[in-house]
This record gives C-alpha cells, sequence and structure tokens, in this order.
C-alpha cells in the first residue's frame, strides 16, 4: 500500500480543485495508473441486464484498446464488465473504493486481479469498511479522475446518476446508452439524455471526443500490450491502432473552432498530405469531419 498527500508530486491535478479535497489517497497495485492518461469512467447498474453487460464491456474494451484508462468504481453488475472488459483486452483501469483498500469491496477474483492488473483508489484509511455514505463520497472521485464518464444501464434514482451529476458539477462531459423505452434499468440513461447528456451509440461516439497525448504523425507507433482476445468483439468497429486514434485526434483538435483546407492542416500538424487527407476521409465517412467548398475542412455539429 502506499499514501499520498495532496501536497505530493504524485497527487492528481484533478483533485485540487474538487469540494472536498480527500485528505490523503490511498493506493494498492499499480500505482504508476494514477498518473497515465486519458481516463474514460464507465458506470452503472449493479444490476444490469445480458445487453448492459456486453454494452460495458465492449465500450471498455473499446476505449481500452484506444489508449483509454477505464475508471470505475468495482461494484458489482456495469462496474464488474468495465474492469474485467479493459484487463481483457490488456489495457489498463483503476477502481476507486468505497473502503480501505486492503479491504476492498466487494471482494473476490475482480478485486485480487485489480491489485494485479489494476489499481485500487480510497480516500479511506486502511482498515475502514464499506458504508453507506462513503459511495456518493467515491463517486466524486470517479468524476473527477475522468476526462468523461460514460453511464450504461441505470434505474430512475440510481447511484450512477450521482456519478453523472457530479461530473457535470465539475464539468466533465456525460454520455448516456439509451435502452428499451419500458425496461426500468433504461429510465437513469433517458433521464441523463433529457437533462443534456449526450446520447451515444458506439466507442467511437466517446473517443471522438477524448483528448489523448499528441502523438506526433512520423514518430513510431507505441508498442502495443499483446492482449487477450475479448469474449464479445464489437462488430460494427474495427478498433484503431494507437497511433490511428492519436494522428485523428490531433486533426480534430486543430480544426476546433477552425475552418482549414488540407495544406494548412499538413503545416500546422507537420504531417504527411497524404497521410493527412486518408485520415480525413475516414472522418468524414465517420460523421466527425465536413468537407466544405473551396477545399475546406471543419468539425461537423457531431464532431464537435
Amino acid at each position: 500500500m502506499q499514501r499520498i498527500d495532496p501536497d505530493s508530486q504524485e497527487w492528481p491535478t484533478e483533485l485540487r480543485h474538487i469540494d472536498p479535497i480527500p485528505d490523503c489517497l490511498w493506493l494498492r497495485g499499480r500505482a504508476e495508473l494514477l498518473s497515465a492518461r486519458p481516463r474514460v469512467a464507465i458506470v452503472g447498474s449493479r444490476a444490469p441486464t445480458p445487453y448492459g453487460e456486453a454494452q460495458a464491456r465492449r465500450f471498455a474494451t473499446a476505449l481500452a484498446q484506444a489508449g483509454c484508462v477505464i475508471v470505475s468504481g468495482m461494484a458489482r453488475g456495469i462496474d464488474a464488465a468495465a474492469h474485467a472488459g479493459a484487463m481483457d483486452a490488456g489495457g489498463r483501469t483503476l477502481a476507486v473504493l468505497g473502503s480501505g483498500v486492503d479491504r476492498p469491496w466487494p471482494g473476490g477474483e475482480l478485486a485480487e486481479r485489480l491489485i494485479e492488473e489494476g489499481l485500487l483508489i480510497s480516500e479511506f484509511a486502511p482498515g475502514t469498511g464499506p458504508r453507506k455514505f462513503h459511495f456518493p463520497l467515491r463517486n466524486r472521485l470517479i468524476s473527477a479522475l475522468s476526462a468523461a464518464v460514460v453511464v450504461i444501464e441505470a434505474a430512475h434514482a440510481s447511484g450512477s446518476l450521482i456519478t453523472a451529476h457530479w461530473a457535470a458539477d465539475q464539468g466533465r462531459p456525460v454520455f448516456a446508452l439509451p435502452g428499451r423505452v419500458d425496461h426500468p434499468m433504461a429510465r437513469g440513461c433517458h433521464r441523463l439524455i433529457k437533462e443534456g447528456a449526450e446520447l451515444i451509440e458506439s466507442p467511437a461516439d466517446v473517443i471522438g471526443q477524448i483528448a489523448f497525448p499528441p502523438l506526433p504523425f512520423d514518430a513510431p507507433a507505441p508498442a502495443k500490450v499483446t492482449a487477450a482476445k475479448p469474449r464479445a468483439q464489437p462488430q460494427d468497429n474495427s478498433p484503431l491502432s494507437m497511433r490511428e486514434v492519436s494522428a485523428r485526434h490531433s486533426i480534430l483538435g486543430a480544426l476546433r473552432g477552425e475552418t482549414l483546407t488540407a495544406d494548412e492542416l499538413a503545416d500546422r500538424l507537420r504531417a504527411p498530405l497524404p497521410q493527412l487527407l486518408a485520415h480525413l476521409t475516414e472522418l468524414e465517412l465517420s460523421e466527425q469531419v465536413v468537407r466544405a467548398p473551396g477545399g475546406l475542412w471543419r468539425l461537423s455539429v457531431a464532431g464537435g
């Protein structure tokens, strides 16, 4: 176990401006994951439908393969599926607990696996057991540590909605996956969408709005972790390499608030024009960018 305090260099910058600020954080597992970014939270029901559990795995797998760190609360159901999906894909994940890191709740195989492959985080001292009032506090850390929050299946009055509302208060984007209109586990997500959360249908909807660390076009692609084959691979999207994802996010970032020609983009990004045009074509097909008259490119409404 490791303890870090707010004045330490390891303290996450995202936690310097939340209320209340934790007195300290306790870590157990791969402590280096606390500095890894970008992070995306995936949360939802403790009693999901098979559809919801499959979607949690699908989103966690694709986001992890794209280079995101998956953040959740290690609860049964959607949280557990998200952590497992990330680790099964060879990706990175961390769990924020409502108990001490030496008493992870619920315990069992997932907790042991997270200690070995991921990271457990808690503001509660070792020896502290789970308490009902700990979990709303835990939720503010899940949202604060994340660049975005994805909600997959939640009842109308759900702890996941607390996380989403913390995220909105902290200025984090909230994404919600819709479900059947007659199913109680869809009501929470539908409520969030009515309140302004963005409706999502695929992991690409989230990836397109996450800021990734810059990666030069001419730099070698980062070494990929050898990943176990996911149990259920999404059929509608072939996962992009981290290099492709970073290159396309560089384009989207350069076009934010701008309308540029391909030559201007190439100069700004120091990218080979043929490679840039190939990425622009893919982004146009996915409706993230629009080709305007005069050879100009801009973000589509969906692209930001």
